[in-house]
């Protein structure tokens, strides 16, 4: 699989990585079929057929229920085979989520994840949005804090997971990379994406088949990573079937398209 480095951290990412929300968490999840979470050596021989066939990132977050944990057991003794993705400022509790957008909470948030995960460091750290993203964005304190974190070793880059074009461009003003939306029925954030073109910034794409409701898989990713700013998207699968489809699919984007440029 192709990899490409994310915008200007320097960080080397294939063009497809792997969500394990479904390795923690099967309540208030928006796929089409419910589904039992998987065991470990289940997860295990998905991480390894992952890697064999060239995927190098996986995104988690404190809101994926025990993700954060699973994986800190699956990955012992190849921590530098990946690239983590965490995220601070979204729980899941009970059923539903709540946000906390304090330094405060963005700390206790990535120390646990740290715990969780057995790493002393995660690659890149945005912060989960819950919409209000140029509220949170506009938080001097929280941008201080998320490059403190920067600063001291504690992850090597720090972005925002986004739900605007607005707020992705103000993440990439302030940090380093942004995770948006992008698809052929949904193209709001595109000029995020626009922005990250145009000044060397990394892009992390969520929801690119549309959380599993998106048949053609090949379609959706030649539309997504055709983008002149050269993004990566994160699909999330427990079946080892659709993980080689998509990863079938995502080799055949070959270089950037022009989808407007």
């Amino acid at each position: 699989m192709d990899k490409v480095i994310l915008g200007n951290t320097g960080i080397e990412v294939s063009r497809l990585g792997l969500g394990t929300v479904k390795f923690g968490r099967n309540e208030g999840v928006k796929y089409p079929q419910g589904f039992a979470l998987p065991s470990d050596e289940d997860c295990a021989n998905l991480l390894s057929l992952a890697k064999d066939l060239g995927i190098n990132m996986l995104d988690t977050a404190p809101a994926y229920g025990s993700s954060e944990e699973r994986l800190g057991e699956l990955l012992k003794g190849q921590r530098e085979d990946w690239v983590i993705v965490g995220k601070v400022g979204e729980e899941f509790e009970g059923g539903h989520s709540t946000y906390h957008f304090t330094p405060q909470h963005f700390c206790m948030s990535l120390e646990r994840s740290l715990k969780r995960l057995n790493t002393d460091y995660i690659d890149i750290l945005l912060i989960h949005s819950d919409g209000r993203d140029m509220d949170i964005l506009s938080n001097d304190a929280l941008i201080e804090e998320m490059l403190r974190f920067k600063e001291h070793g504690l992850v090597r880059a720090v972005g925002a997971s986004t739900k605007t074009a607005e707020g992705g461009i103000k993440a990439l003003e302030l940090m380093d990379v942004v995770m948006a939306t992008y698809t052929a029925d949904y193209t709001d954030e595109k000029p995020a994406l626009d922005y990250a073109a145009a000044h060397n910034k990394g892009v992390l794409l969520k929801k690119v088949l549309s959380s599993g409701h998106n048949a053609d898989i090949e379609d959706a990713f030649k539309f997504a990573l055709s983008h002149p700013c050269r993004p990566c998207a994160i699909a999330g699968t427990i079946n080892p079937l659709h993980l080689r489809e998509n990863i079938e699919s995502a080799n055949k984007v070959q270089g950037a398209g022009s989808h407007g440029f």
